[in-house]
């Protein structure tokens, strides 16, 4: 049986002298791995770099085996950020945090947002904001979804700005005040994508997204969030610490 698919290239782990098993995220098929033959070749080597986009022949006698990947380039998102360690450490959390989807099942909106994010690189401005959504919505894929409709504790939706850390519900500004240091910030981009961003905003995003992260899906596994995921804040606290200082 065969398929053909596009898909993220996320890692690969050698096998033999020449040959290589690769991980993708496919848009039909989820998280996938296949054996690529050839895969530490020069030639095929710089299309299996984390981030890249491309599209992939996968065959195997049985569905339920490991099956092999023929690999094509599409879109070098790799190469094109090898000068940019922010940019570099944000695919490295991507590809870390996408292994915790279920293999071969297919997320085919959260395939979109990545790519989105993946396309945004150039634009320093925007693709912070565009990977705090990413996290935002792999919490949601993953059953573990946060619940900013309304205010937990009256019903309101008016001024949402705290999220409980036990419920994951919305808390608005009256009813979260008197528990300012317990609650989590809610960036308002979390909730009207027009909405102006504050200086703390990027930071409060990936503490939100990251806490739920570690509590509910790593910490029962005994799994803390990837490296990748640290360096990256501290490179874009670098860039803006008024932004991201915490």
């Amino acid at each position: 049986m065969d398929w053909v698919d596009e898909g993220i290239f996320l890692s690969a782990k050698p096998l033999g002298e020449t040959s290589a098993v690769a991980e993708l995220l496919t848009l039909e098929h989820g998280r996938h791995l296949g054996l690529v033959r050839g895969g530490r070749s020069r030639r095929i080597r710089p299309v299996l770099q984390p981030g890249n986009l491309i599209r992939v022949t996968w065959r195997a006698r049985l569905a339920e085996h490991l099956g092999g990947f023929n690999v094509e380039m599409m879109e070098a998102h790799g190469a094109r950020v090898l000068d940019d360690a922010a940019a570099l450490a944000a695919i490295g959390t991507l590809a870390g945090l996408i292994k915790l989807l279920p293999e071969r099942d297919p997320h085919p909106e959260l395939y979109a947002t990545t790519l989105h994010v993946l396309r945004s690189f150039a634009e320093e401005d925007v693709w912070p904001v565009l990977f705090v959504h990413w996290e935002f919505q792999l919490l949601q894929e993953l059953g573990f979804g946060l619940d900013l409709s309304e205010c937990a504790a009256t019903g309101l939706t008016d001024e949402l700005v705290y999220v409980s850390p036990r419920s994951g519900k919305a808390v608005s500004r009256a009813a979260g005040e008197p528990y300012d240091d317990k609650l989590l910030a809610l960036p308002a981009f979390l909730l009207d994508e027009t909405a102006p961003i504050a200086d703390t905003d990027i930071a409060a995003g990936f503490a939100l997204t990251g806490y739920f992260l570690q509590r509910d899906v790593l910490e029962p596994h005994g799994l803390k969030l990837p490296q990748a995921r640290d360096r990256l804040l501290d490179l874009l606290a670098r860039r803006q610490p008024a932004a991201l200082s915490v």
